[in-house]
């Protein structure tokens, strides 16, 4: 159970003491019954709260609202500040988006926190000795949603990754390390293929990593890293990455350390934050008092510990360890012989609530309170400015031709004011000229033109860039000849540097 940073939260006065007003949603599936063992939990350990009940999930989506939360919870987070969230259920098709996304990146929640630890020997685990953080950017990347179908054949899903978000996330993961005193971070990209993307990525790493000297830090290929995280996680400590790549491997990483269900997982921004389970709201078990409350569990004592309940956070980690220690677990985890008592839900709360007070013995207890320094600084994003030149621009046309020559000898026959055709490829592949029959083409052909003066590396300094108007000229012959523009993207230089991809075999 780890401490993160502490934002503003709305607190109630009593007559005894002042509570934090907790934003609390029930969720779909198991999450109502592992929503109860929780609570009761929480209030066995001291937790200074009032809940404060929100409904989302399918319910809100079957009503009519496609966003799965209405204005009123909307309201009730936003004040309070803090939300404890069961799983909720999405609807499949029709449109629907996911609510997580939805919450994570209307409330500005940058970073996701999911601390996996194994529980060896009372939990099943090849890799005893893992106890791994994956700090995972939260906003963007593939999670944007921004989705397209362009052609008959093709669809396509625009990654976005900007630099203010990986300062705020890989700065994050760094003061997370020096604040609970970690010894590495690793930073897992896939910049041999995507080099803008997850080579923006990279170097930010690398320069924000210069100011923690005494941090060791590497960067790995996020598939050998994967592979190496599932094979060998004592050489992992912190691990930072972006959206897409972070899902999967926290999932990986808690899998791994015996059960996906015992992990919980922190969302943090700069004015609230959310905690859940990792797991999902397993609606084939719902009802039956079988599902392991343990995520959402260790989620709210990372919540206690975000706002200041330090002790009680502490009291319910190690009541839950002891509790694990002494055999008692649900059926996910139960193994015959090794397991003394398999229960359900509400028992397994029950269990750990028996055990509140007590510290586990083969478990290095939780001690939160002797911890010091542990605020997590972020810097406020500052944009440098640079000197943005056009170099061309990209043309996707839907044609249904297989010929690239026919394509581009007509194309060339356009001569648009201030461009040139300087080749064409399908799905990245350079089709023209010279490409190879061999290549498969459906019908969504990538068309670049770029400035008449551009040499074939886009470096040379001395030539008259393109203009828009140049664009927009182009784009109305296109259409007179009768083809598709389907989208176009600019081709830009900042500070003299090619800033887009080169196509495979350009």
């Amino acid at each position: 159970m780890e401490n993160l940073a502490l934002n503003g939260h709305a607190t109630v006065e009593t007559k005894a003491k002042k509570l934090t007003k907790i934003t609390v949603a029930p969720g779909d599936g198991i999450g109502p019954e592992i929503m109860k063992a929780t609570l009761k939990v929480m209030q066995a350990a001291g937790a200074e709260f009032q809940p404060d009940y929100i409904e989302v999930g399918e319910s809100v989506y079957e009503s009519g609202n496609s966003a799965g939360i209405g204005a009123e919870a909307w309201e009730k987070i936003r004040k309070n500040k803090i939300l404890l969230k069961a799983p909720i259920t999405t609807p499949q098709g029709k449109g629907y988006k996911s609510l997580n996304v939805t919450i994570r990146k209307s409330l500005g929640l940058f970073a996701n926190v999911r601390p996996s630890k194994s529980y060896f020997p009372f939990i099943d685990t090849k890799h005893p000795a893992l106890d791994i953080v994956v700090i995972r950017e939260n906003e963007e990347d593939l999670y944007a949603g921004i989705e397209h179908q362009q052609t008959e054949d093709v669809v396509q899903c625009l990654k976005l990754i900007t630099r203010p978000g990986c300062e705020r996330i890989v700065r994050y993961a760094f003061e997370y390390a020096r604040a609970h005193g970690r010894r590495k971070v690793t930073c897992l990209v896939k910049d041999n293929i995507m080099k803008m993307t997850d080579g923006l990525f990279h170097r930010v790493f690398d320069e924000i990593g210069q100011e923690y000297p005494q941090i060791e830090q590497e960067t790995q290929i996020i598939d050998i890293g994967t592979a190496r995280v599932a094979n060998q996680p004592d050489q992992y400590d912190v691990v930072v990455l972006p959206n897409l790549y972070g899902d999967i491997l926290s999932d990986v990483v808690a899998e791994i350390t015996g059960s996906v269900g015992l992990a919980g997982s922190a969302n943090i921004g700069m004015e609230c934050s959310m905690f859940e389970a990792v797991h999902g709201s397993a609606p084939d078990i719902a009802g039956k008092n079988v599902a392991n409350p343990s995520g959402l569990i260790n989620a709210a004592a990372m919540m206690l510990a975000h706002i200041g309940q330090t002790k009680v956070a502490e009291r319910i980690s190690n009541a839950w360890m002891k509790t694990i220690e002494d055999g008692i677990h649900t059926a996910d985890i139960y193994i015959k012989g090794r397991s003394l008592y398999k229960v359900g839900t509400q028992e397994f709360a029950e269990a750990i609530v028996g055990r509140m007070g007590q510290k586990p013995e083969s478990f290095a207890p939780v001690e939160l309170s002797s911890m010091s320094d542990m605020t997590v600084k972020i810097q406020k994003y500052q944009r440098k400015e640079t000197k943005k030149e056009l170099v061309g621009v990209d043309v996707f046309l839907d044609w249904k031709g297989d010929d690239p020559q026919i394509l581009g000898e007509d194309l060339i026959g356009m001569r648009p004011e201030g461009l040139k055709l300087k080749m064409i490829t399908n799905r990245g592949v350079k089709v023209f000229p010279n490409g190879m029959p061999e290549t498969f083409c459906t019908d969504h052909w990538r068309c670049r033109f770029v400035s008449v003066d551009a040499d074939i590396n886009y470096d040379h300094l001395d030539y008259t860039p393109a203009s828009y108007i140049h664009v927009v000229s182009l784009l109305l012959q296109l259409h007179r000849l009768g083809y598709e523009v389907i989208k176009t993207e600019n081709l830009y230089r900042f500070d003299g540097v090619r800033s887009f991809s080169l196509g495979q075999g350009e």
